[in-house]
């Protein structure tokens, strides 16, 4: 097992669609993946597709933590898995807001609007067809993870830049998603001044 290098925003291994893996799945992708959850686990991160540690497979790797899991069906704890070749189905038309970050942009945090409610398929590490349907975060995390598939960063996704933070900011955000706040609003009597 290895920690694997993250691509950076930037880099063009990040804007190039990846290619399926072949079957029966080999065993350097299977390799791959064990790294790719490690890898995952060190930065710590909640997912981590192929392109990102510069490998051009559509391969990914994702879990659902606890404190990230509603306990609601479709949005459960799911331990690390691997998802090869994913695919995804919206289930409905209802899209919600949420806050992203992203491994190959570290630092940052941007709203994004995603499905609420998906099924997605692909292949586990074995070879067998998977097929889930999410809800809530963990439909979050596929759709981000596979966008990466398809050389698509969440930056890409967000209709109001306003709503792109440094990770230290977000206090300044609350809890809602409205306007960014005025400029100057949260700034203490001792920051420069513009």
């Amino acid at each position: 097992m290895a920690i694997l290098k993250i691509a950076r925003m930037g880099h063009p291994v990040l804007r190039r669609p990846a290619e399926p893996v072949e079957t029966p799945i080999p065993a350097v992708v299977k390799q791959l993946a064990t790294d790719m959850i490690e890898t995952m686990l060190d930065a710590p991160g909640v997912g981590l597709a192929a392109p990102q540690v510069h490998v051009g497979w559509r391969v990914i790797v994702f879990r659902v933590p606890a404190d990230r899991s509603t306990g609601q069906p479709g949005d459960t704890v799911v331990e690390p898995q691997v998802l090869i070749n994913p695919e995804i189905e919206p289930l409905s038309d209802e899209m919600a807001l949420g806050w992203e970050g992203c491994l190959s942009i570290p630092g940052l945090r941007g709203a994004v609007p995603r499905w609420t409610r998906i099924r997605y398929r692909g292949l586990g590490l074995d070879g067998q067809p998977v097929e889930r349907e999410a809800t809530g975060f963990h439909a979050r995390v596929i759709q981000h993870e596979v966008d990466h598939l398809d050389a698509v960063l969440y930056l890409d996704r967000m209709p109001d830049m306003r709503l792109l933070t440094f990770t230290e900011e977000m206090k300044y955000f609350g809890t809602g998603f409205g306007a960014a706040p005025p400029p100057g609003e949260g700034r203490r009597a001792t920051d420069p001044q513009p």
